[in-house]
């Protein structure tokens, strides 16, 4: 499975950004998908993920009730809303699949794709 993920982008305190991950390969829909993040001088660190069917989610402490993580197997896409930015949301955001096909942050993420930047200014 190959990953593309778009969306990023500078935006102000409180706005929202949708990021989305589009995959190619048969195996995208019975992946479990996640998104990352890494911020400038931190570690990369989970931030939210879904399972195959799309009917489990994990979310990071940081983020619960901002943002939302979905996904369309018919479309091969992930997606992550993210609602009411804060500073500390910058990072460059990167999407991953296990194959498993669990939500949960510690599966192992054999796939990647490229980061996309997430700025908030405050």
């Amino acid at each position: 499975v190959q990953l593309q993920a778009s969306g990023g982008g500078l935006v102000q305190a409180g706005g929202s950004l949708r990021l989305s991950c589009a995959a190619s390969g048969r195996s995208f829909s019975s992946s479990g998908m996640a998104w990352f993040r890494q911020g400038p001088g931190k570690e990369r660190e989970f931030v939210a993920g879904i399972n195959w069917s799309g009917g489990s989610e994990y979310y990071a402490d940081s983020v619960k009730g901002r943002f939302t993580i979905s996904r369309d197997n018919v479309k091969n896409t992930v997606y992550l809303q993210m609602n009411s930015l804060k500073p500390e949301d910058t990072a460059v955001y990167y999407c991953a699949g296990n194959k498993l096909g669990t939500a949960l942050p510690g599966s192992l993420y054999s796939y990647w794709g490229r980061g996309t930047q997430v700025t908030v200014s405050s």
